[in-house]
């Protein structure tokens, strides 16, 4: 135990595993354990299984604007432009719905059998929208294809927080995060191929598309067959010796950090069978309402912002720059590379100058970016092209700034309410932002002033900024802590 190098570790001293007299209490070193590691081939495979949720989001929602014109123009569904939106409201709906349904699960019942439901519902109703026979059938697969990708944001975000040592736990979300952006650029040139009449029939162009998003779903699911219960979780529900088993067995294929102190330190807990839904309310608003303000105000923003934008920028280039609609796709690859980039280069900085600072820092700019590339739009500056450099020079910084707020809410509540709190905050920023955005900037568009378009700009910039500030002002320095030492579980007893 000593040598810190070593890729073995005995089984953990009994005595910290050991029960006390009523069989309720435990002490434990697991998280010390978990956060003690260095990266490992276990933690790449983790976060490759889990994290490619992502990618199959950015891939619906791309394919779900991609194919609105093959849709309109299907010989058995003939969707009309309200059909459109209704479908992409629905989409939305069980988004939010699934969020807050399986992030209650997730909690109560463990994140290994949630990341599975959900994940098998996502696969089943993708393949059903393949073959949807009218606008009424799309619209229930959607709503349910929308559910297990909400459900799948909850388990998945809890299951990497608790597995992925502190070090590496910034980075790791934000890129993960992230990758969203992979899958929006699958979903673009997908499209473009599947809608080419000249390789196939448009009509049943887009029906391959959404299948192959469900072979996708096929192979991550035979991913995640391997994939522990996380350990953090089965400790405070009862089950200490299979967990101890999960750490021990990841310990013996992995190597201690340098800086891993001799004796780990402990925790007491109480074992719970699950939290009352009033515990988790005044958990949530009443003990860490501070907590709940920066979240709800991070992922409006953001939701606000990322919606608004990537909605309609289609829009945009067709109604003021001229583009035609079946170029359009092309212009979201930089648009997407911004997105990734943004994440990949800047995300080790939340681990070494903190969250706070660079919270502030990404929102602010994001803020001031759009302000600048919104004057320079109105007075008619910039072409279809630098206005997409624009674009994807925003959402370099914009980028992780949406995923901090993701990390933000999934890492500073206690375990017992995590993908809840992930679930609740998702669903009340998605609401918020994600509703009113597109509607507020599809208006604006419609008025054909880009005066107009600009006021819009302004507002989403108003609420960046004021979650910038807000975010330094008052977040909390996660940074390389234990996600006990940033939020004590509801389940530690007093005497620890």
């Amino acid at each position: 135990m000593a040598d810190s190098s070593s890729a073995a570790i005995a089984e953990p001293p009994p005595e910290r595993m050991a029960l006390a007299a009523d069989g309720r209490v435990i002490e434990t070193d697991v998280p010390a354990r978990l956060d003690g590691l260095l990266w490992s081939g276990f933690h790449t495979r983790v976060v490759t299984a889990l994290g490619v949720t992502w990618i199959l989001d950015g891939l619906e929602v791309t394919l779900a604007g991609a194919l609105a014109g093959a849709l309109k123009n299907s010989p058995s569904l003939q969707f009309s432009n309200l059909d459109v939106g209704l479908a992409s409201s629905a989409y939305l709906a069980g988004a939010v719905l699934g969020a807050l349904g399986f992030g209650w699960l997730t909690d109560r019942i463990g994140r290994k059998k949630l990341f599975f439901i959900t994940l098998s519902l996502y696969l089943l109703a993708t393949a059903a929208t393949a073959m949807s026979w009218s606008v009424g059938s799309y619209a229930l697969f959607r709503f349910l294809t929308g559910a297990g990708i909400g459900g799948e944001y909850t388990a998945i975000n809890s299951t990497i927080q608790e597995l992925v040592p502190a070090r590496y736990r910034g980075w790791t979300d934000l890129v993960i995060n992230g990758s969203f952006w992979i899958g929006a650029a699958i979903g673009a040139v997908g499209a473009i191929v599947l809608l080419d009449p000249a390789v196939i029939d448009p009509d049943y162009g887009w029906r391959l598309a959404y299948l192959t998003g469900a072979i996708l779903g096929l192979i991550v699911f035979a991913m995640r067959l391997w994939i522990p219960e996380s350990p953090r979780w089965l400790m405070i529900h009862g089950r200490p010796e299979q967990a101890a088993a999960i750490v021990a067995d990841v310990e013996r294929n992995a190597r201690h950090a340098p800086d891993r102190p001799r004796v780990l330190p402990t925790i007491k807990l109480r074992m719970r069978t699950h939290t009352p839904l009033l515990e988790v309310g005044r958990t949530l608003f009443g003990s860490y309402r501070q907590r709940a303000l920066v979240g709800l105000t991070l992922m409006t923003a953001q939701a606000f912002f990322y919606n608004a934008i990537f909605f309609t920028y289609a829009l945009i280039l067709t109604d003021f720059f001229g583009i035609p609609a079946n170029h359009v796709g092309w212009y979201i690859l930089p648009f997407a590379a911004g997105n990734f980039l943004g994440p990949l280069v800047l995300g080790r900085l939340f681990d070494t100058l903190g969250r706070r600072t660079m919270i502030g820092f990404t929102y602010g700019a994001s803020a001031i970016l759009l302000a600048v590339s919104g004057y320079l739009f109105s007075i008619g500056v910039l072409s279809a092209q630098s206005q997409t450099i624009a674009w994807m020079v925003i959402f370099f910084f914009a980028s992780p700034a949406a995923s901090a707020a993701y990390l933000t809410v999934s890492e500073t509540f206690p375990l017992e309410v995590r993908a809840l709190a992930i679930a609740i905050f998702y669903a009340i920023g998605t609401g918020i932002g994600g509703v009113a955005g597109p509607a507020l900037f599809g208006m604006l568009i419609d008025t054909g002033s880009r005066d107009s378009v600009f006021a819009g700009y302004l507002f989403g910039s108003v609420l960046m900024m004021a979650a910038a500030v807000i975010g330094w002002r008052y977040g909390v320095g996660a940074e390389r802590r234990s996600l006990e030492q940033v939020a004590r579980p509801l389940a530690a007893t007093e005497d620890n």
